[in-house]
């Protein structure tokens, strides 16, 4: 087989950057290991930058997003018995955020690549990139007991923190930089209704806790767990008496409570890889960054990827210029650094963290009470919120 570009991994990133590239008749193939049954089964954020949403509406993706997100101007932080909005409008200049869950975005991007016929191949086993540094790389793949090389120009690894694509730098060109928090984040999707209309995050002596939402009828709770937990010493209803405990009291009584469709323990992790290129093979997402889900960074750092990605491989293909290429990884690092900053001063801000001392937790304390006493500050948090510009 033989294309110009060669996209590792079949999730939001791999399928918004094969549809822009295809819209601008750039011929590319797509790999994916698992079924899309699994990749549209797994649940995850669902707050979107402005930036990502007109993302997905040049890639003609938008209309149910723009139909069914829920556009949010603002969301609540619980803290010190207060409960206190952060209003994105009037602190960013005028925008917001659109709450629209990953697994119907995703859905939507995968609809778009069948309309347009697009080459998105599935159960794609032991992908391998090869020949990066030269002009001429290939991926192989193995489908049953054939294997398959594909030829390209380029190869672009979008396939998540454990994919193939990171790991294929050599060991003495990537630097990585992590670090592991000692907690991670109960999750629990109910059939039920929000128990408020903008999210809220809770800071409490228990532990965090989060309000989030994918739509009307459908509500995302979250509270922090030590790394030790496992979902199965969780219960439906010890969930929920856990969950009422962390928030202000006029939000508990409130709280509607239902079975749960999904539970799943996330551990916390900030985690990024440079460069984000090696030859002609381009990061992107996930396999080259990762942080908290507290500030809602992880798909919309992504975004600004692909962002990047997309315009650089039109400007080399529609008019020769290689620039956006050669300053991929630099431009792209140069976000996502603001992110993780942004990341982690939420995360530090929100949670109790089990080594500190009486020191941090009234820093913690005079954070927020400085956040809410600042608009310059409340302007920064609703900078970070919205998404700076890509």
């Amino acid at each position: 087989m033989k294309t110009s570009v060669c996209i590792i991994g079949g999730g939001p990133s791999g399928l918004m950057l094969s549809q822009l590239l295809h819209l601008k008749g750039i011929d590319n193939i797509v790999l994916e290991r698992q079924s899309r049954e699994y990749v549209l089964s797994r649940i995850r954020a669902g707050v979107l930058e402005h930036g990502f949403a007109a993302l997905m509406r040049e890639a003609q993706c938008g209309e149910r997003m723009d139909r069914e997100g829920e556009i949010h101007e603002g969301f609540l932080i619980a803290h010190d018995g207060r409960l206190d909005r952060v209003d994105l409008h009037k602190y960013s200049g005028g925008s917001s955020v659109v709450v629209y869950g990953q697994t119907e975005l995703t859905r939507d991007l995968y609809e778009a690549r069948d309309r347009m016929k697009g080459v998105v191949i599935h159960n794609a086993e032991d992908v391998q990139p090869h020949d990066l540094a030269s002009a001429t790389p290939y991926v192989t793949y193995r489908d049953g007991d054939e294997i398959v090389r594909i030829d390209c120009e380029f190869v672009i690894g979008a396939d998540g923190f454990h994919g193939v694509s990171r790991k294929s730098i050599p060991k003495g060109v990537l630097r990585e930089y992590e670090k592991v928090y000692p907690f991670g984040w109960l999750g629990v999707l109910s059939r039920t209704k929000p128990v408020s209309p903008e999210l809220i995050y809770a800071r409490h002596e228990r532990g965090f806790a989060l309000c989030s939402m994918r739509s009307q009828v459908l509500s995302r709770y979250y509270i922090q767990v030590p790394l030790t937990d496992k979902v199965e010493d969780w219960s439906d209803d010890a969930f929920w008496a856990e969950l009422k405990r962390r928030l202000p009291a006029e939000v508990a009584a409130r709280l509607i409570t239902g079975p749960s469709i999904e539970k799943s323990i996330a551990p916390l992790r900030s985690f990024v890889a440079e460069p984000m290129r090696y030859g002609n093979l381009f990061l992107a997402g996930d396999a080259a960054h990762i942080v908290p889900p507290t500030g809602a960074r992880g798909l919309n750092s992504a975004a600004s990827d692909i962002y990047y990605l997309y315009h650089a491989l039109l400007a080399h293909y529609e008019r020769g210029d290689g620039s956006g290429l050669e300053n991929y990884s630099a431009k792209a690092l140069a976000r996502v650094w603001k992110a993780q900053r942004f990341s982690w001063w939420m995360t530090t801000m929100l949670h109790t963290f089990p080594e500190s001392i009486d020191y941090d937790k009234k820093l913690q304390e005079t954070e927020l009470a400085y956040l809410f006493s600042s608009e310059r500050a409340l302007g920064s948090l609703a900078e970070n919120y919205v998404g700076l510009p890509f």
